[in-house]
């Protein structure tokens, strides 16, 4: 076990970032080259390994953190690699950009500050590919049955891996020219590099995984030939379709959604082009949305060099500690937060970007015809309703929308020639096994679904965090091996009926 007093007589110690001024000056990761083992051994003694360890709870991966923790506090990386990815298929994926929910849930939290262990796990990933722990894993052998996985996010790379180590034959399909779905595009390369999604990617072709990118399944390649092809598919195409903000000159030049700013950016850093299409470079910009995705786009404005930049929040701002009706173990209370961007921010220009309670009622037309303004208010918190008198008007020749997602694009080829149809929120319609459900008039009734076809992610539960897409992943793989094999060894963590502690 770990030090037994090792939560008294340690305090918490996060793994320090790189100075806001020098991010600023670059897209390398916030904590390129800081992560110290000496710290993050003595940051693992604090965990307590709980008799009920509320960790595993509040990851839906079901992570052996406690495991792990004292795996690393004895400077054994290669045991703690082991039972890291016992449950994690890419856990230098979600050290980076998972919000950590398991320290949210962390027994210390209860009284003390949780143990860090996102910055404990992303250290265990990173030395395990350093000292060669990590290898290819190829079936040892064959089943002779295909599967086609739809998408390339971290749902359908995290089935693909599974299935291919199974035996079976797994094609990932994606629309984008690379792979990687939501990883590769829609995250900044300051958050997650792109070299450790390649290298990934580079095990899975070695363990036999074969990806198709640039194939829009159900226009570059009709969906019946697909299903003739393969005994069974699992769509993991995520929830891509946004949500808009229908408000007078919502179609001036100038307003973008934020997957459209992401993707350009992250673009330029594949080589792509010398130049983003869409860039904040010397205008002042709005973005609207408080979620991870204002702030991944916050960080990326203040790296191509915003005049200015306001973040917009229409939730009031939060207090600090927890809530009295989000008692603890609930995961990720709703509390005030900053991010690494907001920090560059405060010390770019002197002050947090943040507006809360306001939204935009308007965006004004300016003298060139694009953007000019947004015109906003303050919300009234129980219904979100501008109040009267207090609009007032922010320059922006760039507006960026980061609005969330509504869930996956239902009039498709795909859609069509798979049978699957939206459920009572938007998404694709599945049992608690993940298989695609069909419905007779009513979204919450259902009968017998189409065969062999299963939904992961995002695209069956909606917009969620890359834990949850991972753990779907391996649920839906386990799924469709057992529909294709009788039954199945392969761990599947979550129903699809499952959610966060609540």
């Amino acid at each position: 076990m770990t030090d037994p007093f090792g939560f008294l007589t340690t305090p918490r110690e996060p793994v320090p970032a790189r100075s806001s001024e020098e991010r600023l000056g670059d897209w390398s990761e916030v904590y390129a080259g800081q992560f110290l083992l000496p710290l993050i051994s003595r940051q693992a003694r604090r965990c307590m390994d709980c008799g009920v360890p509320f960790c595993h709870g509040g990851c839906p991966l079901g992570n052996l953190i406690p495991e792990w923790n004292v795996y690393a506090a004895h400077g054994d990386w290669l045991a703690a690699s082991e039972r890291l990815h016992a449950t994690n298929n890419f856990p230098e994926f979600t050290g980076r950009v998972c919000p950590a929910p398991c320290e949210d849930a962390c027994v210390l939290a209860l009284t003390e500050e949780p143990v860090t262990i996102k910055n404990v796990e992303q250290a265990i990933a990173d030395e395990a590919w350093s000292l060669g722990h990590v290898r290819a894993h190829p079936p040892e052998r064959p089943t002779g049955r295909s599967i086609a996985v739809v998408g390339s996010g971290p749902a359908g790379l995290a089935a693909a891996q599974q299935l291919t180590r199974a035996g079976h034959g797994v094609t990932v399909f994606e629309r984008s020219d690379r792979i990687g779905g939501l990883l590769r595009y829609g995250i900044p390369a300051f958050k997650l590099e792109k070299r450790h999604l390649e290298r990934r990617i580079a095990q899975m072709r070695e363990e036999g995984t074969r990806f198709r990118p640039g194939v829009d399944v159900g226009t570059d390649l009709d969906v019946t030939a697909l299903r003739d092809a393969h005994d069974a598919v699992i769509v993991a195409v995520g929830a891509t379709e946004p949500r808009e903000l229908g408000v007078p000159g919502r179609t001036l030049e100038g307003v973008h959604l934020a997957m459209e700013y992401l993707t350009a950016a992250n673009r330029v850093a594949e080589g792509d082009r010398e130049r983003p299409s869409v860039t904040a470079e010397g205008r002042d910009v709005v973005i609207i949305g408080g979620g991870d995705t204002g702030t991944d786009c916050l960080g990326t404005a203040l790296r191509q060099g915003a005049a200015s930049v306001v973040h917009l929040d229409i939730n009031p701002v939060r207090g600090t500690s927890r809530h009295a009706e989000e008692p603890w173990p609930l995961v990720h209370p709703r509390i005030h937060r900053s991010s690494h961007a907001h920090e560059e921010a405060l010390h770019r220009d002197g002050a947090d970007p943040r507006v809360f309670s306001a939204a935009s009622v308007r965006f004004d037309e300016g003298a060139d015809g694009r953007v000019g303004a947004v015109r906003i208010a303050l919300v009234d918190p129980s219904d979100r309703t501008p109040r009267p008198g207090t609009e007032r008007s922010l320059p922006a020749q760039l507006v960026l929308l980061a609005l969330g997602f509504r869930g996956p694009g239902h009039d498709t080829r795909l859609a069509a020639g798979l049978g699957l149809v939206p459920d009572d929120r938007g998404n694709f319609a599945r049992t608690a096994d993940f298989a695609a459900r069909r419905t007779d008039g009513s979204p919450s009734t259902g009968g017998p679904g189409p065969a062999g076809v299963f939904v992961a992610g995002d695209a069956g539960r909606g917009q969620s965090l890359v834990v949850w897409a991972l753990a779907e992943g391996r649920s839906a793989a386990a799924a469709a091996d057992r529909y294709l094999m009788g039954s199945s060894s392969l761990p599947a963590p979550v129903a699809a009926t499952d959610g966060p502690l609540v």
